[in-house]
């Protein structure tokens, strides 16, 4: 996710950059890089967005798991838990 995220801010440097070269102000500039380059980054980063998408689907299942173990443990659904 990190990684997906310093992407997209890249891209908002490079496209700002860009536009300074053509001597636009870095406050103008800056504006047009967000509003053009976050979404050019759903085309452009799409394997990375997906494999983001993918890992937080992953951590959700675990969590929804382990909430719904706990919860059954909680209603005695489950035998004695035996530590050890």
């Amino acid at each position: 996710m990190t990684l997906y995220v310093l992407a997209r801010l890249g891209l908002v440097a490079v496209v700002t950059g860009a536009l300074m070269l053509f001597n636009v102000p870095l406050l103008p500039a800056l504006a047009v890089g967000v509003v053009v380059a976050l979404p050019a980054s759903l085309f452009v980063f799409k394997g990375l967005r997906l494999r983001v998408a993918a890992g937080l689907d992953e951590h959700q299942a675990r969590r929804r798991a382990e909430r719904e173990k706990l919860r059954s443990e909680l209603r005695g659904d489950e035998g004695p838990v035996v530590r050890g």
